[in-house]
Order: structure tokens, then C-alpha cells, then sequence
């Protein structure tokens, strides 16, 4: 039957937005989101499709001789929603693009238009907030798909996936597998390394001086800081050489002792001093401009505490809810409407006397800025203030909103007024030495935009006055009375670690990287473990040492900060269409005609010359002389002179590892502490420190014949040879039951019971020795889980207004938080002990993840969808009834042919799989005896055969198909 009048349908990225957008467009519409991108670039070899995996270029997922032309792929999770959006298209007589106005949403609208394949009109639309007035003026203003910006933006996909292609595997092969190397990501991390190795060449230095309490006639006080004796200027901490901690070449300042400090506050008590100088200057002080991305993201980390992954979450629900404008942009321009509503709520909220006499304008002086944006800003042509929204918003959101509305209206205000003293005192002390004081103040007098906002600070009206530092008024000539001394001891302090806040600021200063990927690369840099956070302060890894190193004695260029934002405004010319993407990319990876970086080529040239362990030994600056050498090997960061070798602790910042700290940890015990000999198999026992704790041997071989990890109560260093065989007789046989072998395990997560394919676990670790059969059968009528579920209430509960509370519960895999929707497992150096509620909001924000949903209700989730999205077709004709019927029963034909898989995925008893032992290697055979056949942990196997855990989990599951594939005779 024909319909009666037009449809349309929008796609839009996420539901969120595409909900907020429907209710603003009237009937004919359909919105659906397309849940972000699409398609991309194939992430692994079984997402290429048949036809390509003999192509040499398929992996890299650029065909590099034809134009570097994209090969695209439907990711699987998303080939049924690409379907649903191709059915919807069918039935549209029109469809419009409606993804962001930036590169990414040009290129996401471009691979909608490629990928459906539509035969009706196609039109672009774009806006910069979500509500009807914006919404109604874009569908009336469309435009088509601009080929300049997604040229631009495949061309950055381009690049980085031939610098992480290419780059990461010199990284794999001669620092350490599974590392990553990336256009923004290793620039920002060397940034990170190159400010710790100056931390790590900082030398301290102390001064002394006087903070002198003068008082006036008529008793007002205020402070004053000694500054000269006897017509010597006092050292301050910039005299001094932050090398040698020494007072610079050249510096004729003289250097207060603790004990000169003391004698002379003694002889200052008391005496007179005269105002030699006074010197009153009036300051004008302007509003900060409104925000752009990046200044959001800092001021979000400054006076929210908020990482910035968590700042642009926040701000990414706010503008789809239609609350603010849109959050990525690098603009402070803001529209006409936009300064009428500012201006509007300063003289309504604050007064006429608070408002700039003329409007204010902001223009970005950064590179590239993309003025067709605008400023992020509370949305509409009159903005909603935080209090009209505190039943509507969440904590985060609400707290978010409320610090763009007040720098937005702020940037509105008058500026800020008021005036600055500077006084030099003059005096003798007794003992007759001349001596000199300084003392500063400074007072407002108005405080214009102060009375909103104050950068940094969450309290205008407090910050208002912690700035002021008002000195009483002060003539030259007047006379004072120093009326105490006190003498004040000072350290210089090595160069401030970057925060998440000052990285951006940094990063953006560079002209590096673009407001959307900040978030991502500060995210990736600690998910790869380049950097940690500690506070506030990140942390780089000594593995980001060497990978920094490499990169940047044989791979210079690309770390350049200078040529990173070359590239980029390589790109903004591409987005202008004054570059095209073929010829740069050809300049980029191979050099065409001598010309740009030449990746390929310099990677061949340089991997032959590149010393491995050269890169992997750090210079430590305060371990020279020592003869203690820093290296990251293969299975992480230790440390070795001669023949001792020592792991460095996780949690040791690079900067803070002394000579003094470095023997201390080498001489704590190595692990290789012969305890005896067992008087059954005459082999050696030996004690020793494994990277995943401390263990002993039975035996010397590499495996050794056995081995077996210590109790928590277990000390390496007083380990007594009766102890260690004890321990050795792990896994126990208990007995049998039901037909089944019962055995006691020490396993990751504490000591358990094993029957067949049942486990229980075990109250204490001595149980293992001790446990009866009886007791063991006892455990397994139980119910599995409930020992569990018992011992399974809330370590910790954070309240927060506004959203449900956070829970920390002891799971697993360890500590994690939940808050009923998300979960998030503490990483190393986040204990429960020391998480705070702004640490646990902030953890979950950034990786909180949904729970996988089990099978079963996954299924019955998919099955209920057709009958909520057909309820409103369900009194029709039933001529399409059948229609439903037969694609149901369609549906188990479809999936014959997974049905004939099933065999490859039969599984076999270890007695089936015990004859085929002889078609793996030495390590791999020893590996699966001890998991499949000895029921122990990967975890536990893999430090005695001298495998990180990773590398050995992955040799299980090779070695598991290896001998599946020889019991199916394959």
C-alpha cells in the first residue's frame, strides 16, 4: 500500500542524540543513530575478508601501490545494525546526515552514504547545539557530504595506522611485545619521559631567610621576607644550578646557614626598621575567554579533579541531552545569541555595574583554529542556570554545567580592578648589620567577572580573597618595628610533573594532536602502560624510557614536536583542499622523489642498527658510579650488577630510585637461597623470588621437578627447608569421591578444593594440609557460591547526590566498583585503603564497563526486540503474519552451518589427550601437564618456566588446539 506522504530518515551517532533530536522534529521523521563508526580498517587478520587475505597490503589495510586505497570493513558487532540502517534506508524517500560538523562526523556521514548505498536524495546537515530552533534551522539548511574534510580525515586514519603498523613492530622486537607506538601517543610520551629524566638529574639545594612580622604605630601588622645583609642580596631558589644544586656561575648572592639564619632572627626581634620605598600600581585584570576543548579538559582536572576522559563523557551526554553546545571544537568564538544571553544574566544576576561596557569578542590565537565553530557554551538563545537544573542533571553532568555557564557568562563581565603595594623596609640589626625587606600586597577594588569565576577555583567568593593580600597603608619614611623573626629554611624542587591538565595545555601549545583525540591518547599512554597517575601527577614507565629512546636516537623525526604539528597543519591543508591525500601519504611512508619522512624506508634502513640492549639500559643519573645498571627487559624493568639481578617494584617512580634505594632493593633476598637437600629424591630445594612472588624449587633444572609458591605468611629469607618440602607436597591428594579424584590447590585466589570439573574454596591456606575427605565432601554439598556470597558484602559504599552510590566489593579477579550499571577493577597502586570517592567516581567513569550479559539472557533480549519495534504493526492486515512466520522459521537453517563446526570444537578428557603429548616442544608439554594434568594455575606454571603470564597463556591455548587438533586426527 503506498504511503501518503514523505518519509525521511536521519541518522544521527548515538541513541542518546538521536533521542533528543526526535522530539524536536514533527511527523515524517525517523531517527536512528549509527552507534558511532560503521566500518574501518580491518583490526585483526579475521576481519579481512576472503577475497583479500593473499594480498601482501591486507594486513596494513591499504593497498600502498594503488594510492594507498582503504580496504573498509563492517565491524561483526556491527553488521546487524548496518543491515537494520540499510532496511530503513530502503523504506525512506529521503535520508539525511546528520553525524557532527568535524572531520570525524564528515567521514562517518561519507561511510553511511558508502556503505548503504542509497537510491534516494542524500542530504548533509549539521548544527552546533541540540534544540528545536538550531534542529529546525539545520533540516531547513542542508548541504552536501564536504569530500575536502573527509579526504582530510582518511588521510589521518591513513597515517596512523601506517605509524602504528609499522612503528610498533621495531618496538615488539626490540623492547618488549605488545607495545604501541602512535602519531600523538609517543610524542606525548616522550614529553612525559623528557620532564622525569629532568626530575631525575635535579640536584636539591636549601636556603635560608628571615619572614619578619613588622608592626606600625597604631598596630597594624603585616609580613615582610628579608632580602639583603649588609648590602648582599639572600639567595633565592632561581640562583641556583638545578644540576648541581650549587649557586650558578656568576651569581654573587650570599648563602644563609641554618645556624646564621637563627643568630641573626635573634639580634632582628625588636628593632626598628623605616619604609625606604613605596610603590602603588593600579592592575586591570580581563576575563578568560570561553572554552574550547582543551581548557575544558584542564579546568575540568584543576577544579573538579575530573580526568579528562571523564570531563568529555560528561560534556559528550550534555550537549546529546541538548544542554550545552558542541564539545569538540578548538574556537572561543561565540555567536551573536550567544553573547545577548551572556550579557542578559550578568545584568539580571549581577547588575548593570558588572557588565562590559561593549561586547566581547574572543578570537583563538592557536593554530588551526576552525572558526566556523563556536565556543563550548550552555545551549539556546537564553541559558538555563545550574540551580534551575539540579533535579535534571547528575553529579558530574550538573558540576560540568555549572563551570562552563560560569566561564561562558563570565567572559561577559567587566574586568576585574584593583591595586598592587610594593614596599622596601630598611633597618639595622643588633650587631650592627644593614638589612633590607620586601613586602607586597594587593588589593581589588572591583572584582568584575572575579564574582563568577575564578580560574582554578571552585569558590569565587573564596578565591576573591585568597588573592587578596591587602598591606596596610605605608609611606616612604614611615617608621615600623620588626616585632618578630622567624627563620625559614627553603628546598629548591625539581620541574612539576605533567597532570593530565598541563599535558593537554602543553600539547595543544605544540600545535599537537586535535580537541577530539586528547581524551584518547591520555587514556591509551596509560592503558599501554607508557605512564601511571599518581595524585594527579602521571608517571612514566621505565618501559616508556626505552621506547622513547629508541624512538627518538633513530626515529628522531617522528617524535619531533616541530614536525608533529607540521603534520597537522599538513592535514588542515588537505581539509582546505590546498593538498591532496595521495601525494602526502606517498612522501609520508615511501619518500616520493627524496621528498617528506620516507617511514618505509628509514624503519629498513635503521632496524639493523638498532644496539637492543643498548636502548633497553637507562641512564639513571644518581646510580653513575655505582656500577648499577637500569634495563627493561622482556618481562619488565630490573636491575643488575654483575651477576645480581633484582626486579624494580611497580610503584618506584623512575625519579626516585638512589644509589641508596637501589642497594636496598638488591639486597633484599634474590630468591636463589639453597635451603637443602629433600631426603627422598636427593634433589636440591631452593628458595626463590619470582616477578609474581616468592616460590620454591625442587630440583635445578629449567623447569625444575617441582615447585611450589609460599603462603602469605611465608617469609623468603627464614624459610626453613621443613617448610619448603611441606609446601612442595601441593597439589595433596585428599582421596576420592563420586568416582573422582579430590585435590587440594594453592591457587591465585587462595587455597581451593578439586573435584573433576567442582571446585570449593578453603578458609585458610593451612587447610591444605590438613583437610580430610570427610570435610572435603562436606564442602561440596554445599552450594558453590555460597562461602562467596557470604563473605561478598561492600568493602567500601561512596554516597553521591544525584547518582546512585558506588560500591568497592572484594571480587575474583581483586577490588573493583560498581555502581549497579558499570564495573571497574582497581589497577596496581589503587588500593582500597587509599581510595577516596572522588578517586572511585573517577575510576568508574573513565573504564567502567557493563557486564557481560549471559547467553541466555542475551538471546531472550534479542528475541523480545522485533516485538517492541512491531507493536505499532500488529493490528494490521494479518497477510504479513506469515511473512514473520516463515523468516522465523528461516532461522535455524541460517545457522547450519556454524551446526557443522561443532565437531572442531568437541572437547576431550586429559586421558584423551595425554597419548598426543608428543606433538608439542619441551616448554609446552610441561606447561599443559601442570594446568591440565596437575589442575594448576597459568599464573602460577609460568615463573617456573621463565614465562611472563601473558606469553604463557598464550602457549596454552597453542599448545590446547595443537593436541585437539591430534585427538581429531588433523
Amino acid at each position: 500500500m503506498p504511503r501518503s506522504s514523505a518519509h525521511t530518515l536521519v541518522i544521527v551517532e548515538s541513541p542518546a542524540k538521536a533521542r533528543t533530536i526526535e522530539k524536536y522534529l514533527g511527523k515524517g521523521y525517523t531517527v536512528e543513530s549509527s552507534i558511532g563508526h560503521i566500518r574501518d580498517l580491518p583490526k585483526s587478520a579475521s576481519d579481512i575478508p576472503e577475497k583479500y587475505k593473499g594480498k601482501a597490503w591486507a594486513r596494513l589495510g591499504l593497498d600502498v601501490e594503488n594510492d594507498f586505497q582503504p580496504l573498509y570493513v563492517v565491524a561483526p558487532e556491527k553488521r546487524a545494525h548496518v543491515a537494520k540502517l540499510r532496511k530503513l534506508a530502503q523504506d525512506a524517500d529521503e535520508i539525511i546526515l546528520a553525524t557532527d560538523d568535524d572531520r570525524e562526523g564528515e567521514s562517518i556521514a561519507w561511510h553511511l552514504f558508502q556503505e548503504l548505498k542509497p537510491k534516494v536524495p542524500v542530504r548533509r546537515m549539521v548544527f552546533h547545539e541540540i534544540t528545536k530552533e538550531a534542529i529546525q534551522a539545520a533540516i531547513a539548511a542542508p548541504r552536501q557530504i564536504d569530500t575536502n574534510l573527509v579526504e582530510a580525515q582518511e588521510a589521518r586514519r591513513a597515517l596512523d595506522r601506517l605509524y602504528g603498523y609499522e612503528v610498533s613492530p621495531v618496538l615488539w622486537k626490540k623492547v618488549a611485545p605488545k607495545l604501541s607506538a602512535g602519531r600523538v601517543q609517543s610524542v606525548a610520551t616522550r614529553m612525559l619521559v623528557q620532564r622525569e629524566r629532568e626530575r631525575m638529574r635535579f640536584v636539591s639545594a636549601t636556603w635560608w631567610d628571615l619572614l619578619v612580622t613588622a608592626r606600625t604605630a597604631d598596630g597594624q601588622s603585616f609580613p615582610a621576607r628579608l632580602t639583603d645583609v649588609a648590602g648582599q642580596k639572600l639567595a633565592l631558589g632561581r640562583d641556583f644550578d638545578p644540576l648541581t644544586g650549587r649557586l650558578k656561575d656568576g651569581v654573587a648572592a650570599r648563602l644563609l646557614t641554618e645556624a646564621e639564619a637563627r643568630a641573626l632572627a635573634d639580634r632582628l626581634a625588636g628593632q626598628p626598621l623605616s619604609v625606604t620605598s613605596a610603590e602603588e600600581k593600579p592592575f586591570t585584570q580581563r576575563p578568560y575567554p570561553p572554552f574550547i576543548t582543551s581548557t575544558l579538559q584542564q579546568e575540568g582536572s584543576r577544579k573538579l579533579g575530573f580526568a579528562a576522559t571523564r570531563t568529555m563523557r560528561a560534556a559528550q551526554r550534555l550537549y546529546e541531552q541538548g544542554y550545552i553546545t558542541y564539545m569538540r571544537t578548538d574556537s572561543t568564538n561565540l555567536s551573536e545569541e550567544a553573547v545577548k544571553a551572556a550579557r542578559s544574566q550578568v545584568a539580571q544576576m549581577y547588575g548593570a555595574t558588572y557588565l562590559s561596557p561593549q561586547p566581547r569578542v574572543y578570537t583563538k590565537k592557536a593554530k588551526n583554529a576552525q572558526e566556523a565553530h563556536e565556543a563550548i557554551r550552555p545551549a539556546g538563545s537564553s541559558f538555563r542556570t545550574p540551580d534551575s537544573l539540579k533535579t535534571e542533571l547528575s553529579g558530574d553532568e550538573w558540576r560540568l554545567y555549572d563551570l562552563i555557564w560560569k566561564r561562558t557568562v563570565a567572559c561577559q563581565m567587566a574586568d576585574a580592578r584593583g591595586r598592587g603595594l610594593r614596599v622596601r623596609l630598611g633597618g639595622k640589626a643588633r650587631g650592627g648589620e644593614e638589612v633590607a625587606l620586601s613586602a607586597s600586597g594587593r588589593t581589588i577594588d572591583f572584582p568584575g567577572f572575579l564574582r563568577a569565576y575564578v580560574e582554578g577555583s571552585d569558590d569565587p567568593s573564596a578565591a576573591l580573597e585568597d588573592r587578596e593580600t591587602p598591606l596596610p597603608p605605608l609611606s616612604e619614611g614611615q617608621r615600623v618595628t620588626a616585632d618578630s623573626a622567624k627563620p625559614e629554611g627553603h628546598e629548591t624542587q625539581p620541574p612539576a610533573r605533567f597532570t593530565e591538565a598541563s599535558l593537554v595545555q602543553s600539547l595543544e601549545a605544540a600545535g599537537i594532536g586535535r580537541p577530539s583525540t586528547y581524551a584518547s591518547i591520555l587514556g591509551t599512554i596509560q592503558d599501554r602502560g607508557y605512564a601511571t597517575k599518581k595524585g594527579q601527577a602521571l608517571i612514566p614507565s621505565w618501559t616508556a624510557f626505552a621506547t622513547s629512546a629508541l624512538l627518538e636516537h633513530h626515529f628522531g623525526t617522528l617524535v619531533d614536536y616541530d614536525f608533529t604539528a607540521k603534520m597537522e597543519e599538513d592535514l588542515d591543508e588537505i581539509a582546505g583542499g590546498r593538498e591532496s591525500r595521495v601525494p602526502y601519504l606517498r612522501r609520508f611512508y615511501l619518500g616520493d622523489h627524496g621528498q617528506g619522512m620516507a617511514l618505509k624506508p628509514t624503519i629498513e634502513r635503521q632496524m639493523g642498527e638498532i644496539d637492543a640492549r643498548g636502548i633497553a639500559t637507562i641512564r639513571v643519573p644518581k646510580l653513575e658510579g655505582s656500577g648499577v645498571e637500569v634495563r627493561v627487559g622482556r618481562f619488565g624493568p630490573y636491575m643488575e650488577r654483575g651477576e645480581q639481578k633484582a626486579n624494580l617494584p611497580e610503584d618506584l617512580a623512575p625519579d626516585e630510585l638512589t644509589a641508596e634505594k637501589a642497594e636496598e632493593i638488591l639486597a633484599r633476598p634474590s630468591g636463589d637461597r639453597p635451603l637443602g637437600t629433600d631426603p627422598d629424591t636427593g634433589l636440591p630445594v631452593v628458595a626463590r623470588a619470582g616477578r609474581y612472588g616468592p616460590y620454591v624449587t625442587l630440583g635445578d633444572t629449567n623447569p625444575p621437578t617441582r615447585s611450589a609458591s609460599l603462603f602469605p605468611g611465608d617469609d623468603l629469607g627464614t624459610l626453613s627447608l621443613e617448610r619448603a618440602l611441606q609446601l612442595l607436597t601441593l597439589p595433596r591428594l585428599v582421596g576420592s569421591s563420586e568416582g573422582e579424584e579430590v585435590w587440594a590447590f594453592n591457587g591465585k585466589y587462595g587455597p581451593y578444593l578439586k573435584r573433576g570439573n567442582d571446585s570449593r574454596s578453603l578458609a585458610t591456606h593451612e587447610q591444605l594440609f590438613t583437610v580430610t575427605l570427610p570435610e572435603a565432601e562436606a564442602l561440596f554439598l554445599q552450594p558453590r557460591f555460597r562461602a562467596r556470597a557470604a563473605a561478598a558484602g561492600p568493602l567500601r559504599t561512596f554516597e553521591f547526590p544525584g547518582r546512585a552510590a558506588i560500591v568497592l566489593k572484594d571480587g575474583r579477579f581483586g577490588p573493583y566498583l560498581t555502581d549497579g550499571e558499570r564495573n571497574a577493577t582497581l589497577r596496581k597502586g589503587e588500593t582500597p585503603e587509599n581510595l577516596t570517592a572522588e578517586r572511585a567516581l573517577e575510576i568508574l567513569e573513565e573504564r567502567g564497563k557493563e557486564p557481560k550479559k549471559k547467553p541466555g539472557k542475551a538471546t531472550a533480549t534479542r528475541k523480545a526486540t522485533p516485538k517492541t519495534g512491531t507493536s505499532k504493526t500488529t493490528a494490521k492486515a494479518g497477510a504479513k503474519k506469515p511473512a514473520a512466520s516463515k523468516t522465523a522459521a528461516k532461522q535455524p537453517a541460517a545457522k547450519k552451518p556454524a551446526a557443522k563446526a561443532a565437531p572442531a570444537k568437541a572437547t576431550f578428557t586429559w586421558a584423551d589427550l595425554q597419548p598426543h603429548l608428543g606433538v608439542l616442544s619441551d616448554p609446552e608439554r610441561r606447561l599443559v601437564t601442570a594446568t591440565r594434568g596437575e589442575g594448576r594455575k597459568v599464573e602460577d606454571v609460568a615463573p617456573e618456566l621463565g614465562l611472563d603470564v601473558k606469553k604463557a597463556k598464550g602457549m596454552a591455548l597453542q599448545a590446547s588446539k595443537k593436541l585437539n587438533q591430534a585427538a581429531r586426527g588433523e
